[in-house]
């Protein structure tokens, strides 16, 4: 539970609902190694191995365990933020490696024309 200054009951805290919580970069709390913040990384160059996939645009949590990142590139991916495919996060570089199994970026790749034209059958 957190206290406004300003806000003193919970019928006007009430409409904060929804409203973005932002703490100024000086005054944020040292995070453990691997770990960062979702402002950190938007606009972080992604690469898988040594190939780039893009930059992160977006964070969207809700999908399953690891928040997704949302690298626009030549196409957009939907990426896991999961330590199991981490390589290396350097923030200060702006930058993500991954190590991604094999297909991953196919699961949620567009479909191509012929593909449309099967799902319509």
């Amino acid at each position: 539970m957190l206290k406004f200054v300003g806000v003193g009951s919970i019928s006007e805290a009430e409409s904060l609902v929804g409203c973005e919580l932002q703490i100024p970069t000086s005054q944020r709390a040292e995070l453990e190694a691997g770990a960062a913040y979702v402002s950190d990384l938007v606009g972080c160059t992604v690469l898988d191995r040594e190939r780039e996939l893009g930059a992160v645009t977006d964070v969207r949590f809700g999908a399953g365990e690891a928040p997704l990142l949302v690298v626009q590139g030549v196409q957009e991916y939907e990426i896991p933020f999961a330590e199991a495919y981490l390589a290396e996060l350097d923030i200060f570089r702006k930058r993500i490696k991954l190590r991604l199994p094999d297909g991953l970026l196919e699961v949620n790749a567009p479909l191509t024309d012929e593909e449309k034209q099967q799902q319509r059958k």
